[in-house]
Formats: C-alpha cells, sequence, structure tokens
C-alpha cells in the first residue's frame, strides 16, 4: 500500500496520498486550493539530513531530458517493489539512479550508502552522521560554463495530513 507524493505550484505545497494500490496514472487535485495540475514528485526513502525542494534554476541545469525521464521512469517502477526491511535496496536504487542521470552524490550520502550496503542500521548512521548530512548537499549538481550551481531552494509547506487518492 504506497504512498504517493504530490507538489502543488499554485500554493507551493507537498501533499500525502494513500493508496490501497499501486496506481501510477491517478493524479488527485489540491486538497487545499482545488488545482487539478498536481504533480507528482519524487520521494526520498530513508533519507537522511535536510531534503529540500527547489525548482528555481533546474531548467538551466546540462542535464539530458531523455535520461533523466528514464530515470524516474525507473525509479517509480522500481520503488514500490523495494522492501522495506533491507535498506541495501534503497542504497541500490539511489546509485542507480546517481548513475542513469550523471548527478553524483555527495561525500556524506556516498558514505551513508556505502554503510547501508554493508548492512548498517539506517537509524546508527542517522544518529552518527545526520550533522553532516543536514550540513552538505546530498546531490553535486553539473557545472555550468564553469562554476557550481548553488541552490538558494524555498523550503514548500509539507502538510502532514494523509490524503486518499
Amino acid at each position: 500500500m504506497p504512498i504517493y507524493e504530490f507538489n502543488c505550484k499554485q500554493c507551493h505545497t507537498i501533499f500525502n496520498f494513500f493508496s490501497r494500490t499501486v496506481n501510477t496514472e491517478k493524479v488527485p487535485d489540491c486538497p487545499r486550493c482545488k488545482t487539478p495540475t498536481l504533480e507528482r514528485k519524487m520521494s526520498m526513502f530513508a533519507c537522511t539530513g535536510k531534503a529540500e525542494e527547489n525548482n528555481a534554476g533546474m531548467d538551466d541545469l546540462p542535464l539530458d531530458e531523455s535520461k533523466m525521464e528514464k530515470a524516474m521512469h525507473m525509479l517509480e517502477k522500481e520503488a514500490g517493489q523495494i522492501n522495506e526491511d533491507d535498506p541495501r535496496q534503497a542504497a541500490n536504487l539511489m546509485r542507480r539512479l546517481s548513475d542513469m542521470t550523471g548527478i553524483q552524490l555527495g561525500d556524506g550520502m556516498n558514505e551513508a550508502l556505502d554503510r547501508l550496503e554493508k548492512g548498517d542500521d539506517p537509524d546508527s548512521i542517522e544518529a552518527e552522521m545526520g550533522d553532516l548530512l543536514e550540513n552538505e548537499d546530498p546531490f553535486i549538481m553539473p557545472e555550468i560554463k564553469g562554476k557550481q550551481l548553488k541552490n538558494k531552494p524555498i523550503k514548500p509547506y509539507i502538510d502532514e495530513t494523509l490524503y486518499d487518492l
């Protein structure tokens, strides 16, 4: 029974929707502003540290859109099949996503994934590395004309309610 996240650009809010079955097609209306154009967003599994939303400047990234689309389809398909009791599967999926998109992982994220792959307990990893991961961008974005892209995210509001899909 999956939980899907959707982003409403109109009211800058992330909503969670519960589905009794895997449903990759249905897109609900915004519970807050009733906008019918919510965007399905990729969820982070067992994410440690800060995970912030940022679309500012994303159009300027030198990323291959077809690679990104293929990676997102792979992620959407395989994420629902991950065994929550095996964090190695989530680490493997994160590495494959990085390989497919060309977006590199930061040093802290690499270390955390290495530890997950070795079978370390996710809670102990977060306890030991939480401060490091909070203060580091988990992804290293490609360079644009010799300049490293710096994200200045505007954090969206996260609605804690679990809605039915």
